[in-house]
């Protein structure tokens, strides 16, 4: 399924917070809770990156201090934490090396000033149309440069400033360990594997401790206790700290560094802004009262909190996804979570120095080799492999590895438009005759430049005969198409026929299409299809619906089949990987590939008279329904279930007329599993089940929500359902559709009762549209892939912004 098409859908924010003027800072108990959670995690990531850059450490502290409390004051993605960032540790380190600290600050402050005038002319959405392969490219790319780098100081030795340097030099360090360092390198890096797979419900409550303070506290406890000689944390006196200077050199070098920074502090900022959209709007239960993210305010607030960093002596700040992600799942519900944390890490900073000067460098150094290592995500080199795009993602990782992150990215974006150029100019023309049929085929893009090797090819078509043209493409330029259209009136004009078909086959033509012919192109929203063939001619009595049945497979196999045969290919040679059951009635109207947006391989179905669930201690003769949930559950781990009533629902109208009365037929021993819920609606007082803004219209509508959430119940009696609910794994969710008015509710449970929430347009997808959420949520979800979990999850950047993408995606049919 795409990143925006849920079956779970969820309710959208309204339009925007409160205006901050009249805001207070009030934390709720789930904005404290959710700041413990990121400040735990902060506070060692922080000291962390500013060890990799080769900075002061406490400018670490600053900049997570500062990215809290100025970006989440003034920011426009309220639960998104900025500070310091591992995809900002390379650019960092370069400018120290070259520049000189003070002068890597004053590069900071004009860094924040750049993003200010961008966020001014508001371009902020701009950045959503790099390529996710140059994303992905550049976040391997400097992953790779840190994990180098940091292993020198996990053998104990000290890095160079160069990545081929580090690899030349790796065999002298090998040879040159030091037993303490590599000794609590080691136990960091088994805890920070270990922990989050804690196994038991011990283990639960004990992984709601991130890994990474976990790892950073019992190597700091065991070098402590076993008294082991190692560098460890010195943060100098605050009365010494360096603030910042204005840099020197020559002016085209200052002004490179300046760019490079803002670009990357500011893609990475809206890209994580963008998945935070969409963890926000997965989050089960009720939503914050937040609006979708403003990207230009958010730009502003980077920019502001950069000068104010840099002004300071503190690293360059951006939006970091893996506390952004821990704040998310942790509850938070305001802006105040982010500042929070800011608060504490002031507080830390101030007061926690004797501890925090505890902590050995080589445990920190393995903290951030960690990050270094899952920055280069496998599942993001099997997506770039599906959409082609291998150079790409390879020559930005070598750019930013071998030359630098900007080098690398401009590296990546040329190869990007290349790849495009070649594409759009690649096309294959072919004729061949099959049976006195002329084929002319034309795979690829149909632009002008193919136009004269087109002419040839369809003038190999002798006069008077019988021609089929093949478009298999997404684009036709006016050259091509008057081209095709010339050629098709001088040869029917000649005694010759045409036809047109394949991706282009609903194109303006000059004929009329034959009455005969489905004129509904299949990539164009659902619709009776019946219209398309009112002129077929009459079939025989009794055999009407085998005509329609075969008319509507040869019209899938002439439109549909050719966009999605690559795609069923992929499935068929990969097995199904569903993410959802969906749990629905048999009815017809009810069409789940239409109303979810979904396509091959995206739901796993189960359809029944009346969406029931039978409880799983009866005796009832019928085990397919729980057949069918063990097999979601328990082989294809499904990660939600969703049950779906609808409006008119025949089955609820047979329970309300007693249509399990007398005499036994399977129909009425079916119904017989909807008895609860018409016991729930009118005896025991529980249902109170309502749409939003209205009460149910009459009894049948009541019942046909009353019995959704009655089957929720009946399905968490299932052993499987329970089991995996019970770990964490599964999610629930009650839906109902209005079939007259092609509208969507979702079930929200809350201080009012059990509510279907009204689903709008627009409703889960992430800022920027189908495309920009792809980017955020695969490439913004990945920077939060850098340690461990947060507050309790596993951070996992891609699959929890429902980035599928594919090729050849489904939903264009």
């Amino acid at each position: 399924m795409s990143a925006c098409a849920p079956p779970h859908i969820q309710h959208p924010h309204p339009p925007h917070d409160p205006a901050p003027a009249r805001r207070r800072f009030t934390p709720a108990g789930a904005d404290v809770s959710a700041a413990v959670a990121v400040f735990l995690i902060a506070l060692p990531l922080s000291l962390g990156i500013a060890l990799a850059t080769g900075a002061p450490l406490q400018a670490g502290l600053i900049a997570a201090a500062v990215g809290g409390i100025v970006a989440g004051r003034l920011g426009g993605c309220p639960l998104q934490v900025s500070g310091p960032a591992a995809g900002l540790t390379v650019v960092t380190a370069d400018l120290i090396h070259h520049y000189g600290w003070r002068a890597t600050c004053g590069i900071t402050v004009l860094a924040g000033l750049a993003q200010l005038g961008l966020g001014c002319l508001r371009v902020a959405r701009g950045a959503l149309a790099v390529s996710p392969a140059v994303v992905h490219g550049m976040l391997a790319g400097i992953g790779i440069t840190i994990a180098v780098a940091q292993l020198h100081i996990v053998l104990g030795g000290s890095p160079d400033s160069s990545v081929l340097a580090n690899l030349r030099d790796l065999p002298a360090q090998l040879a040159d360990l030091h037993p303490a360092a590599v000794a609590m390198s080691a136990l960091t890096l088994t805890l920070l594997l270990a922990w989050p797979r804690l196994p038991g419900r011990a283990g639960r409550l004990l992984r709601r401790v991130p890994a990474a303070l976990v790892a950073v506290t019992a190597a700091a406890a065991t070098a402590g206790l076993a008294g082991l000689a190692l560098p460890r944390v010195e943060l100098p006196s605050w009365h010494s700290h360096a603030l910042a200077g204005l840099p020197g050199g020559p002016a085209l070098g200052v002004a490179a560094a300046v760019l490079t920074t803002t670009l990357v502090c500011s893609v990475q900022s809206l890209l994580g802004a963008v998945a935070v959209d969409k963890l926000v709007a997965a989050r089960p239960g009720p939503q914050s009262r937040l609006g979708r993210s403003d990207l230009d305010r958010e730009l502003l607030g980077q920019g502001a909190a950069n000068i104010v960093s840099g002004a300071l002596g503190g690293l360059p700040i951006a939006g970091v996804a893996v506390r952004s992600t821990a704040n998310v799942k942790s509850g938070a519900l305001s802006r105040n979570s982010t500042m929070l944390h800011g608060v504490l890490v002031v507080v830390a900073a101030l007061l926690m120095v004797p501890i925090l000067e505890e902590i050995p460098l080589a445990s920190l150094a393995a903290l951030v080799m960690a990050v270094g290592i899952q920055m280069v995500s496998l599942h993001h080199i099997r997506t770039v492999t599906r959409h082609r795009e291998v150079p790409v993602y390879a020559a930005t990782t070598l750019g930013v590895v071998l030359l630098g992150v900007l080098q690398g990215v401009l590296l990546g974006v040329a190869v990007a438009v290349a790849l495009a150029l070649r594409r759009l100019a690649h096309t294959r023309i072919t004729h061949e005759e099959k049976e006195g049929v002329h084929h002319v085929r034309v795979r690829g893009q149909l632009t002008f430049l193919a136009v004269p090797r087109l002419s040839r090819a369809l003038h190999l078509v002798p006069q008077g005969a019988h021609a089929v043209v093949e478009l298999d493409g997404s684009f036709m330029d006016h050259a091509a198409y008057e081209s095709l259209q010339d050629w098709r009136s001088a040869h029917t004009a000649r005694g010759g026929t045409a036809d047109l078909t394949g991706r282009r086959g609903g194109i303006r033509t000059a004929e009329r299409a034959p009455a005969t012919g489905c004129r509904c192109r299949p990539w164009t929203p659902w619709r009776n299809h019946q219209a398309c063939f009112t002129a077929a001619p009459a079939a025989p009595a009794g055999q009407e619906a085998g005509h329609e049945l075969a008319r509507g497979i040869s019209s899938f196999q002439r439109n549909t089949a050719p966009l999605v045969r690559e795609e069923l290919a992929r499935l068929a040679r990969e097995g199904q990987r569903p993410s959802q059951l969906f749990l629905t009635c048999a009815d017809s109207r009810l069409v789940t590939s239409m109303i979810t947006a979904s396509g091959p391989g995206d739901l796993f179905v189960v359809r029944n008279v009346g969406n029931l669930v039978p409880p799983p201690e009866e005796e009832h003769g019928d085990d397919s329904v729980a057949a069918a949930i063990e097999y979601a559950v328990e082989v294809l781990g499904v990660r939600s279930i969703t049950v779906c009533g609808h409006s008119g629902c025949g089955a609820m109208q047979a329970l309300l007329a007693g249509g399990t009365g007398q005499g036994v037929t399977p129909l009425r021993r079916w119904l017989r599993h909807g008895l609860p819920s018409l016991a729930r609606m009118s005896g025991d007082g529980r249902s109170g089940a309502r749409l939003a803004g209205r009460d149910p219209a009459d009894a049948v509508e009541l019942l046909c929500l009353t019995n959704v959430v009655q089957q929720l119940e009946h399905l968490r009696a299932h052993p499987p359902v329970a089991r995996a609910l019970d770990r964490g794994r599964l999610e629930l969710h009650g839906m109902y559709f209005h079939v007259g008015d092609a509208q969507a509710y979702l079930l929200a449970r809350t201080g009012g009762g059990t509510v279907f929430e009204e689903v709008t347009e627009g409703a889960g997808e992430g800022a920027g549209g189908e495309a920009g959420g792809e980017v955020g949520g695969e490439a913004g979800g990945e920077v939060g892939g850098e340690v461990g979990e947060g507050a309790g999850g596993s951070v996992d950047g891609g699959e929890e912004a429902h980035g599928r993408a594919r090729a050849a995606h489904p939903r264009q049919v």
